[in-house]
């Protein structure tokens, strides 16, 4: 039978009257900065509002993850839905925010701001009209999905909840696109010492800009596994001192990405082996294990295939446009990794992320909050 997730009067009322609301609180949250792990501020805003609003129960566990269950009486299966709260950006002030020919602007605005809001606005939903669920709900508001955040929110959620977690569906972008498979990865800052010294006086000496040099060309001779895309990146090479001294310190940042498990263990061996090269020719070589993201694993395939074709239809309905499905690193990482069927999809159209310049359509955000109200109110009973 085909589904047509229609919403209720109810709920399109609703939707339509809190519009300008919503537009509000998307401003409210870009106005708390929260980097990776210092959601704090954002975090008491969204369990207020929540609570203001009639949401009861909220909490936020040790890992900032503001959590509103809904229906979720002990042993009950659970369905969750999430949006990260944090940003990719480390400043604690509030950005410049500016609206212009239709669009909102702001550093963090689509990626994942306004998705949380509309999230919250349905929660507030739920709280006031409480329908009731045909699963345990619990609705997230979780920290640090972005950079070295690595997860840390949804691998709390899981740890806690995941033996009874059925379904993740994250709202995470725009709604043009939609993740179901997890992209893995590990990070790495290495940095290397030698002897150095004055540039005149020692030359001859060891040069920690070399060496890392030297060690950057050989991750990089490197052939990637066919078996699915994998890639790899140095961001950030630093070092020194002074221009007439031979460098005693270098470092590096360096990751490496597949959405295999084998190809991730290739990269990971390869690395491994240059990093033990350069010790045994005398070269000290520290290592420091910046994050690793999970691939996932054994995944019921028919589950998570159905949780797709509806995050399809649902788009394709309230967008006009069907999304484009691909692999991605997201929160859903961490349920993939260990069997659950998710799906990471965003509720507006927008630009820029990860950039200062970084904006969203606002006439987008009816169509988002339909999309966002379809999944979720599937849940429920009419």
């Amino acid at each position: 039978m085909e589904m047509t997730y229609e919403l209720t009067e109810e709920l399109e009322n609703y939707l339509n009257e809190s519009q300008e609301e919503l537009k509000e609180l998307i401003r409210e949250l870009c106005g708390i900065p929260a980097p990776s792990h210092r959601e704090e501020r954002r975090a008491a805003f969204c369990k207020e509002w929540l609570e203001k609003n009639g949401a009861e129960g909220v909490t936020i566990d040790e890992a900032l993850n503001v959590i509103y269950p809904v229906g979720c009486e002990e042993g009950r299966d659970l369905i969750v839905f999430m949006a990260h709260m944090d940003t990719v950006f480390p400043e604690l002030v509030p950005h410049p925010m500016r609206e212009e020919e239709g669009k909102l602007f702001c550093p963090g605005v689509g990626d994942d701001t306004t998705n949380l809001a509309i999230l919250l606005m349905l929660e507030k939903y739920i709280a006031i009209h409480k329908p009731q669920p045909k699963w345990g709900i619990l609705f997230v508001a979780n920290s640090c999905e972005e950079g070295l955040g690595n997860l840390k929110g949804s691998r709390q959620l899981m740890k806690d909840y995941g033996d009874r977690v059925r379904q993740v569906v994250s709202f995470d972008g725009y709604c043009t696109g939609m993740a179901n498979r997890a992209v893995g990865s590990s990070r790495y800052r290495v940095e290397v010492r030698t002897e150095g010294g004055h540039a005149f006086g020692n030359f001859g000496n060891r040069s920690a800009i070399h060496q890392l040099s030297k060690m950057i060309d050989m991750l990089y001779a490197i052939k990637v596994p066919d078996k699915a895309p994998t890639t790899f990146n140095v961001g950030v090479a630093q070092g020194g001192t002074s221009v007439n001294t031979i460098a005693q310190q270098a470092e590096m940042l360096y990751e490496y990405r597949s959405e295999d498990k084998d190809c991730l263990q290739i990269m990971e061996d390869y690395f491994q082996g240059v990093i033990e090269a350069y010790r045994r020719s005398g070269i000290t070589v520290l290592v420091e294990p910046l994050g690793q993201r999970p691939c996932g694993s054994m995944v019921d395939e028919e589950k998570l295939a159905a949780l797709t074709q509806k995050g399809v239809d649902i788009i394709t309905r309230y967008a006009g446009k069907r999304p484009v499905v691909k692999a991605a690193s997201t929160d859903c990482n961490i349920p993939l990794s260990m069997g659950i069927p998710s799906l990471c999809l965003g509720t507006c159209l927008g630009g820029g992320a990860h950039t200062k310049g970084e904006w969203i359509e606002l006439s987008s955000l009816p169509a988002g909050c339909r999309i966002a109200a379809a999944f979720v109110m599937d849940y429920f009973y009419p």
